[in-house]
């Protein structure tokens, strides 16, 4: 029986080269037992120290290279992504109806990982906000697999011939849909990320690599153990979906390097995280930095719709990137409609935050609110922070161009809305708010790939090439010229 053989060194820096040698060699010989110790063997590959599974794409405990395990994840992912790219639409929306019901399935066991990263969390005194994007419950996961199902519904983009004409020697071009490769996804807090993320790329033909934050360790693993298993149980590669299980940070700036096998990268996160990628980053990175999202009332608005749309828009989640910062009243109604929103803003535990206007506006009104903590007055900062908590800067403006002004001198690009009756302002707001969405009588919470009709999303982006808002399957791919010919050459 042949048998691979290792020599165990006891130096600690070459743990790497032996675990990362070891695995290749596996994976060359799959049948081939390896030599451990005083000479027996084990017939799956193993640590020798520790009998870590090489076959596993969680973090070695003895690797201390983190490049060298983000370089070994890139090239398996590679691998994987290939055959991804000629896999059918049937097999990859079999994979994903088995990782949907995997998800739910195995939900306790999810909810379970998942009370630990709160548990931690809480010690740790995370923001609300931050709880309440990493907490899942029951219906939490029963969303993530719906959305997974709703993904595997779609259309297959890869494959899809945009154009198709023929030259005047004869040449048949073709410019066709295919996949990205493989796509780094690096984000915080949401557990739902993970799912999301390795459901869109699977269908898009690409394998990704996911990077959690630290503070949902757990609830990412196990979610990515269950999609993993499931998606290689349905026939695809092993690899097309692994989670980087260290939370080193070191293995953001390599995964962020990984440029000779990841198409791009996407944080999604705190401006913090996203700026940190964005800097160490050889690998095209697809973002945006934070989300200052403005509603707008016209004068010629229905009030009663307004006063809905804003309190959705600021009230329903605010630690999410497309719930509003900032409201701009238009001189002409508010002051009717600004005492009374402000009432139910402060029904609402919502801090606001005015201008000069709008607070002298409160000050003389007999219908405002009672004097409360809740209001301050605003700071020039207040214009451009992304508070992603029931905070809310308020500004009287007397134009519509002042108010557009004001979103594209403030704002970040993201999801901006205006309420009016008025066909005309709002098509001029719609047409000069340089955004990546913009809203007519509608709330921005809307700004979601999954409300888009899209499945999902892997996040959303102010960028202006490739893609732009929320970033789905179409965005997961780029194309491709395939031209037919019958033997013609260049003169």
């Amino acid at each position: 029986m042949k048998i691979l053989t290792l020599r165990l060194c006891v130096f600690a820096r070459d743990f790497p080269k032996i675990c990362v040698s070891l695995r290749q060699s596996a994976e060359k010989n799959p049948e081939t037992p390896v030599a451990v110790g005083n000479g027996s063997y084990i017939s799956k590959p193993h640590c020798p120290f520790c009998l870590f599974p090489f076959f596993s794409s969680a973090y070695h405990p003895l690797v201390n290279d983190i490049s060298t395990l983000i370089e070994d994840m890139g090239k398996r992912a590679r691998g994987a992504a290939l055959k991804l790219a000629t896999a059918s639409t049937e097999s990859k929306n079999k994979a994903l109806l088995n990782m949907a019901d995997a998800l739910e399935k195995k939900s306790k066991t999810i909810l379970a990982a998942n009370e630990k990263d709160m548990t931690q969390a809480r010690a740790d005194g995370i923001s609300s906000a931050m709880l309440d994007r990493l907490q899942l419950d029951a219906k939490r996961v029963s969303a993530m697999s719906k959305g997974i199902r709703d993904v595997a519904a779609l259309p297959d983009p890869a494959g899809e011939i945009l154009k198709d004409w023929t030259r005047p020697n004869g040449l048949r071009i073709q410019k066709i849909r295919v996949p990205l490769g493989v796509v780094g996804i690096i984000y915080e807090s949401r557990p739902n990320v993970t799912a999301d993320s390795a459901s869109l790329c699977l269908k898009a033909g690409n394998a990704c690599i996911l990077r959690g934050g630290s503070e949902s360790i757990h609830s990412n693993t196990a979610i990515t153990t269950v999609l993993s298993e499931s998606a290689a149980a349905s026939g695809l590669p092993t690899d097309a979906i692994q989670l980087v299980t260290t939370t080193d940070r070191a293995a953001v700036r390599a995964l962020a390097q990984l440029d000779r096998y990841l198409a791009c990268i996407v944080p999604r996160g705190g401006e913090g995280l996203i700026r940190a990628v964005t800097e160490n980053a050889t690998v095209p990175v697809i973002k945006h930095f934070n989300g200052i999202c403005h509603v707008f009332v016209d004068k010629a608005a229905d009030t009663a719709m307004a006063e809905k749309i804003v309190i959705n828009a600021k009230c329903q989640r605010p630690g999410t990137c497309n719930a509003m910062e900032t409201l701009l009243i238009h001189q002409d109604i508010a002051k009717t409609f600004l005492p009374k929103i402000a009432g139910h803003l402060i029904a609402e535990k919502v801090e606001l935050r005015l201008d000069k206007k709008a607070s002298e506006l409160l000050q003389s009104s007999a219908l405002s609110p009672q004097p409360s903590a809740l209001l301050r007055s605003a700071s020039e900062a207040d214009w451009t922070t992304e508070h992603l908590a029931l905070i809310l800067g308020v500004r009287v403006v007397d134009s519509l161009d002042e108010a557009i002004e004001h979103i594209n001198r403030y704002g970040s690009a993201h999801s901006d809305s205006i309420v009016t009756r008025n066909a005309a302002a709002a098509k001029r707001f719609l047409a000069e708010v340089d955004s990546a969405t913009v809203y007519h009588n509608a709330s921005t919470r809307f700004t979601d790939g999954g409300e888009f009709g899209m499945g999902a999303e892997i996040g959303i982006s102010t960028d202006r090439l490739h893609a732009r808002g929320p970033m789905a399957l179409e965005e997961l791919t780029t194309y491709k010229y395939v031209i037919h010919g019958d033997g013609q050459v260049r003169e």
